[in-house]
């Protein structure tokens, strides 16, 4: 099996590998996610960072090595996860939330979905349709529909690659919100600040190894390898 329910919380990485064209895209990645704060992996484009949250989440199946859970991941029960790109039902917003809070079996369903709404600004929105709504606005919306099943821990997959710098703000403070509600957050992010602003630990991937992992500030001012300098510095040359 690549995925075990386990001591260590709310996750466990182990001697992750993932192979596509008999390339390692995934290269003996190990890690531990402690219960609480945002984790921020960063890396170069390429380096596999989407790959290795989908690997976690249970989306996609390792070649080797193994994900430990506190508890199975079904859905709606322990982990959630949030596209660059949401995936909006051709439905209205107050539909989209209910449908993923029908497919979960939420008990309290109606109160959960008007708790999203009011939680993430988008009771003005309720009926709106969801392909409507602007980037920052269907965003909140991927972020409410996750929230309302409760996850202990969310994966973002660059929540904020393609909003302006006002939606970016909205994102980050609700982001900053579920953290400090006490979810565990691990976050992909290209934004050098946004990392510093929101993460108290960074992960670096390059070419599918883990190159750095450490606080924030420490990796970012005393990175250990040469690779992680040169990216740092904007010189990590493919």
């Amino acid at each position: 099996m690549s995925i075990k329910a386990p001591s260590i919380l709310p996750l466990q990485a182990e001697n992750l590998v993932y192979r596509a064209g008999g390339k390692r895209l995934i290269d003996d990645v190990s890690f531990v996610l402690p219960k609480g704060g945002i984790t921020a992996l960063i890396g170069p484009n390429g380096a596999g960072k989407s790959l290795l949250l989908r690997l976690c989440h249970g989306l996609l199946t390792p070649a080797e090595g193994v994900v430990h859970w506190q508890s199975p991941p079904a859905p709606g029960a322990g982990h959630g996860f949030v596209f660059q790109q949401p995936v909006m039902l051709r439905r209205s917003v107050r539909a989209n939330l209910d449908h993923v809070l029908a497919a979960c079996a939420v008990p309290d369903r109606a109160a959960r979905l008007v708790a999203a709404l009011d939680r993430f600004a988008l009771a003005a929105f309720a009926d709106r349709p969801a392909r409507a709504l602007s980037g920052g606005e269907q965003q909140r919306l991927a972020l409410a529909r996750a929230w309302a099943l409760q996850p202990e821990l969310l994966f973002l997959d660059e929540p904020t690659a393609q909003l302006d710098p006002g939606a970016t703000r909205q994102i980050e403070a609700l982001i900053m919100e579920m953290a400090g509600e006490g979810m565990t957050i691990l976050m992909i992010s290209h934004d050098f600040g946004q990392a510093r602003r929101l993460a108290s630990r960074v992960m670096m991937l390059n070419q599918g190894r883990l190159i750095e992992d450490g606080p924030t500030a420490t990796v970012f001012s005393a990175p250990r390898t040469p690779e992680a300098r040169a990216f740092l510095a904007g010189d990590l040359v493919w």
